[in-house]
């Protein structure tokens, strides 16, 4: 079929139903879901990879205990993935499909699950079967209390990605439309009326038509002949005004903002807005950040150790990323020590590090020569 032919016939082709509004630039709305993935992808990733830094301590009278659990949840949880890995793909998942089930193979691996059915009940215990990893899927029934299984909800976040984010989607794909319709090389071709319009010069036409807009499409210089009974003329060189490229990322960045609000996070955090850093850090550590890790030390500590462990002061503790530096509250730390408000093995554990197994940094001392507290009241001034 000729090049004008087909024009025509594609015309024809289009139901009476069709309408312009159903389509955006060539595509259904649906099927631009690129900006929804995209924002998504940004702001999980980021909270993946901050909860995949974290430290997974399983502690007994305050002392860590390096045993085989110790080593699955901070250095190979399985024979594929690291710790840093698989943290970050079960937190990813866990946002993005509001659940993640991680499960103990018979060889001592912690596996996360891809597909699961679960079957609750009202007195007994749930249930999880068909659960498939990867392309394995096991024939056995799982109960509550040999798995791990946590839940996200977020019903604002559901409700947005479902309803708002199309209109979103239509702006943007609007604002892309038009930008690309105001920067467009728009051009017409003609040949001699004289000549006979049959498919032979139809056909020359078209090559000819096809090979001139490859040259000036791929090439930053192109030159093409000029032919007896053929012109080409261009009508627009895309100088008209339209949606400039800081527009259309005004809109991708407010709808990541969107969706960043809407799962804890300061959006000058994803920015890197420095003025506003140190404040936006803090705000999501301790109101989006400790909470997840919360969530997790909460379900690890009810399915890795038994009622009569917890009971005797075992725990399994998870040490995220800190704000808090030593050196630049140097000067706070000597004041609580000073003050005998906290020993040095408490205030090493509110910054993170472990305790050191030295009775002297268990002791409370008082005063700027760090007497202890039984020596300042025994000694008094003359001491």
């Amino acid at each position: 079929m000729s090049w004008l032919g087909s024009i025509f016939q594609r015309n024809k082709d289009i139901p009476s139903s069709y309408s312009v509004e159903d389509e955006i630039f060539g595509y259904e709305v649906e099927e631009r879901a690129y900006l929804k993935q995209l924002a998504l992808e940004i702001c999980i990733n980021f909270m993946a990879r901050t909860v995949a830094q974290a430290d997974f301590r399983i502690m007994q009278d305050k002392k860590r205990i390096r045993d085989d659990w110790d080593y699955l949840l901070n250095i190979r949880p399985n024979t594929d993935s690291s710790a840093s890995d698989f943290w970050q793909d079960a937190v990813y998942k866990l946002i993005h499909e509001r659940e993640v089930l991680i499960v103990v193979s018979d060889s001592d691996d912690l596996l996360i699950a891809d597909s699961f059915i679960r079957e609750e009940r009202a007195v007994y215990q749930d249930t999880f079967k068909n659960v498939t990893v990867k392309e394995f899927t096991f024939k056995r029934t799982f109960s509550m209390d040999e798995v791990i299984y946590l839940t996200y909800n977020n019903e604002k976040l559901s409700r947005f990605m479902n309803g708002m984010f199309e209109d979103f989607t239509q702006l943007f794909s609007r604002m892309v439309e038009t930008s690309m319709f105001a920067n467009q090389v728009r051009a017409t071709a003609g040949m001699d009326t004289t000549q006979k319009l049959d498919e032979e010069n139809l056909g020359k036409l078209q090559s000819f038509i096809d090979r001139m807009f490859n040259a000036f499409r791929k090439n930053a210089f192109a030159i093409v002949p000029k032919l007896k009974g053929f012109e080409y003329d261009e009508i627009t060189n895309g100088s008209n005004g339209g949606r400039s490229i800081d527009d259309i990322t005004k809109v991708l960045d407010k709808a990541i903002d969107y969706v960043a609000e809407l799962l804890g996070i300061p959006p000058a955090i994803l920015h890197g807005s420095l003025s506003d850093y140190e404040t936006a850090l803090k705000s999501y550590i301790k109101f989006t950040y400790n909470p997840l890790l919360k969530k997790i030390s909460d379900e690890l500590n009810a399915k890795l150790l038994g009622k009569k462990e917890y009971q005797s002061g075992k725990r399994i503790e998870v040490f995220g990323i800190q704000v808090k530096s030593v050196t630049e509250n140097a000067e706070a730390v000597d004041k609580l020590v000073a003050s005998g408000a906290y020993n040095r093995n408490e205030v090493r554990e509110k910054f993170g590090d472990e305790r050191v197994d030295d009775p002297e940094l268990d002791k409370y001392v008082i005063t700027k020569n760090y007497q202890t507290v039984e020596d300042k009241s025994k000694g008094g001034e003359n001491q």
